[in-house]
């Protein structure tokens, strides 16, 4: 059964304004924030959306909520928001709210890697994560595995919903690094992934609730504004 994600990144934050890492934390839309959201439902206002998911992060509700009210006013029935933190963005641990450049040399200067795109560009985009754990003194941020571990459980939480019908849409709240990582795991090639998807930009998936994850992918579009 195929399902379609059309998976939304948050309207900008005052951290994304300040260039600090986003993970778990908590930073309200900025102004310009609060219209990513407007156009983002003004996009999708037709959609008929079967299911809604985002994390419990105040960014992602306050994303969702706009574009479901938004469809609402379209006249159509709206679901009811499930927000759980397997919708997260990556946890960065003791580097939440670091800026971003202060943050990737401590996780990649030991490596010769002094940025993100050096520390991808030599090592993959796993040991973004792995060297930023490393660097962590306490060793709080996400490894690797431990992200898709929670990641994949999003996935799993939106198979198991058994009201859902072959070729419902699905609305979800995602983050830049998130579709990012999604996008590297299952279509590598093909995009331009050397730019982080746009605040309210939206990516869509096919997604096949019945097929093991690594088969259950199928990009069709990325980064639409």
């Amino acid at each position: 059964m195929i399902v379609h994600l059309h998976l939304v990144r948050h309207g900008q934050t005052f951290f994304n304004r300040y260039n600090r890492l986003q993970g778990w934390s908590n930073s309200p839309l900025t102004q310009a924030g609060l219209d990513d959201a407007v156009h983002a439902g003004q996009t999708l206002k037709n959609v008929r959306f079967a299911a809604a998911y985002c994390s419990d992060t105040t960014r992602a509700q306050t994303t969702a909520r706009t574009i479901l009210d938004i469809n609402a006013a379209q006249g159509h029935d709206v679901p009811q928001l499930q927000a759980d933190m397997h919708f997260r963005e990556q946890f960065y641990g003791y580097f939440e709210g670091q800026d971003m450049g202060v943050a990737w040399l401590a996780a990649g200067g030991p490596h010769g890697a002094p940025t993100y795109a050096k520390i991808v560009e030599q090592y993959g985009l796993a040991a973004t994560r792995d060297f930023l754990k490393e660097a962590d003194p306490f060793h709080d941020a996400e490894s690797d595995a431990e992200y898709w571990s929670r990641v994949e459980g999003a996935f799993a939480l939106i198979a198991s919903n058994k009201n859902l019908h072959d070729g419902d849409d699905v609305l979800m709240i995602s983050h830049g690094n998130t579709l990012l990582s999604l996008m590297q795991r299952f279509a590598p090639k093909g995009y331009d992934l050397s730019v982080r998807p746009a605040n309210g930009s939206v990516t869509t998936f096919d997604f096949d609730v019945e097929a093991p994850i690594d088969e259950a992918i199928t990009v069709i579009s990325y980064n639409q504004r």
